[in-house]
């Protein structure tokens, strides 16, 4: 990083992650009660995979059955796709998106700049709590190259690489070892008010703002963007979490 890149302000993005009934046909799964979950991703077409590279969900399998128990595991619905979309992969600290769409933003980051990632979590525990918006992880910006130009020998580092046909307006980001990673415990963000899951209004108060409208995360076209995020970052070094570059802590 230069001197200049690390003098500037931050800029922040919030992004969706995670298998939800829309991809994957369920969420993942959660404690309320100590805010423990499992990350499950969405799933990948077996067509797009390239030969030898795939992420199988049998990965996740495992994890999902030691948290859940026999029991729970056997009530838990499995995505049904053979592979998963593996992203962001918190095990390299990548992330990838379409550039020119959705990820514009995502491709207009610079060192320095960070992606909170937040999932709908279903606790297993509670069930009668319905699902809990939360964030799982947050990737500091090392550097954003397109995946194309992504050489051969880390195409296994990210889901945009390990297709058989790498997209030309796609874009990676490599995060920094040192301050990203995947959340031991979610943070609870959002619930269900005026008719849509929102980012809940003390914490948009102390984050700031988001650039959508009343906190709106349920879905969106583009992710949101902090409209402060230094306090946004004040707040998340409060909360006492610990990040760890895994996909499945042992």
């Amino acid at each position: 990083m230069s001197k200049q890149e690390a003098c500037k302000e931050p800029q922040g993005i919030l992004v969706r992650v995670g298998a939800d009934f829309s991809y994957g046909g369920t969420h993942s799964p959660g404690n309320a009660e100590n805010r423990r979950f499992v990350y499950v991703p969405i799933p990948e077409k077996e067509s797009r995979v390239r030969e030898g590279y795939g992420r199988l969900y049998s990965e996740a399998t495992n994890p999902v059955r030691r948290f859940l128990g026999e029991t729970g595991f056997e009530r838990y619905r499995m995505p049904s796709g053979k592979f998963m979309h593996l992203d962001p992969d918190f095990e390299h600290l990548t992330y990838g998106d379409n550039g020119s769409a959705r990820g514009s933003g995502v491709a207009r980051l610079k060192a320095g700049d960070f992606i909170a990632f937040y999932s709908a979590i279903r606790p297993f525990d509670k069930p009668d709590l319905g699902l809990v918006y939360g964030l799982i992880g947050l990737l500091f910006v090392d550097h954003v190259v397109k995946a194309c130009e992504v050489p051969h020998g880390r195409w296994h580092e990210n889901a945009h690489t390990r297709r058989a046909e790498i997209s030309p307006n796609d874009v990676v980001v490599f995060g920094m070892r040192e301050s990203s990673g995947l959340l031991q415990q979610y943070i609870s963000i959002g619930s269900y008010r005026n008719g849509a899951y929102r980012v809940l209004p003390e914490l948009l108060d102390a984050w700031g703002g988001l650039s959508v409208r009343d906190g709106f995360i349920q879905r969106s076209a583009r992710p949101p963007r902090f409209l402060d995020p230094k306090r946004f970052l004040t707040w998340f070094s409060s909360q006492e979490n610990s990040l760890i570059a895994a996909n499945w802590p042992r």
